[in-house]
């Protein structure tokens, strides 16, 4: 399945940038990004994930000072995955790079997605060739794609990462599928078989924090096991209902003095089998949200420089703020 047509170069790019607490980064983003791909016909779209460090009134600036800079800016902070369904939802080119705030991928690297784009695909990841990222991180991110790929049979684009190319049209129909785990990597597979990756050059973060902690990545990693996969689910049914079996074996023996086995023990199993039948439900429910059930929305906009959907505002945007 191939949406769309042209390609970056001769149709126009979006550049998405989803920034959260980055003010240090936000001017140093704006001139790479602008010194790399300025020759193309250029849209800047940050989404500001409700930061409280002044990043919004640096955008605010750039975007006074040049009509190709645009913003989102939500009610709070709603997360990674809100923030670029919500910058891929308003891009407005037939091509959306994404590309953080941070720069640890060089926006020069941006020319090897597109050139891979030209043979045919609506989807070009970056792959890092040189992670420069605490090895705790390098670790969890292999273990994930390990688990995610090979025990779980999840189809994901090997190595991939959040830098990639998307064709707008795609990129948009999966937004609109309001997913309970909107995971993007997972769900472009399910819509189009034209995708690939390509190794792209990797940097140390060079001003500000990460926010991306193993709290994140566990969270993440959890939404996507289970939104994407039955084999976690039937795995700790099974469990739950083994342990059940087992407890209520050795509570029986335990009561009708068929067994030495203390009550303690007894205790300790059905407490165990307890626990896996709350694991049970709360697998169960993650399944539920994963399959499409009503959800909260993914964010709420405070603040935009372009048209929005009221349905995306949480209220009625007072005047005075000037947006549109």
């Amino acid at each position: 399945m191939t949406v769309g047509g042209g390609y970056p170069d001769d149709s126009g790019l979006t550049v998405v940038i989803p920034c959260y607490n980055e003010v240090e980064n936000i001017e140093h983003s704006y001139a790479e990004i602008v010194a790399e791909l300025g020759e193309f016909d250029l849209e800047l779209l940050y989404v500001d994930d409700g930061s409280n460090d002044g990043s919004l009134d640096v955008i605010r600036r750039l975007a006074e000072s040049d009509p190709r800079v645009h913003f989102i800016s939500f009610t709070r902070n709603f997360g990674f995955e809100a923030a670029f369904s919500a910058g891929y939802r308003y891009a407005r080119k037939p091509w959306i790079l994404h590309i953080d705030a941070d720069q640890q991928f060089p926006a020069a690297e941006a020319h090897k997605l597109i050139a891979a784009a030209k043979s045919g695909y609506d989807a070009v990841f970056g792959v890092r060739t040189n992670r420069q990222d605490p090895v705790l991180r390098r670790w969890g991110t292999a273990a994930f794609h390990f688990i995610g790929r090979r025990l779980l049979r999840i189809e994901l684009p090997q190595g991939a990462t959040a830098f990639r190319l998307v064709r707008t049209e795609l990129a948009k129909r999966i937004v609109d599928l309001r997913l309970g785990t909107p995971y993007f990597l997972a769900t472009v597979p399910r819509l189009t078989n034209r995708y690939t990756t390509v190794p792209v050059a990797h940097r140390a973060r060079a001003r500000g924090e990460s926010k991306v902690g193993m709290s994140f990545l566990s969270s993440h990693a959890v939404e996507l096991f289970v939104g994407f996969s039955r084999r976690l689910s039937t795995v700790a049914a099974t469990a739950c209902v083994l342990s059940g079996a087992l407890a209520l074996v050795v509570a029986l023996a335990t009561a009708t003095g068929m067994a030495n086995t203390s009550a303690l023990g007894a205790a300790l199993f059905v407490l165990l089998a307890v626990c896996l039948v709350s694991l049970a439900l709360t697998v169960r429910s993650l399944v539920v949200v994963g399959a499409g059930q009503p959800r909260p929305r993914l964010y709420y906009i405070r603040e935009a420089s372009l048209p929005i959907d009221e349905a995306d505002r949480l209220l009625s945007t007072p005047s005075n703020l000037g947006t549109t």
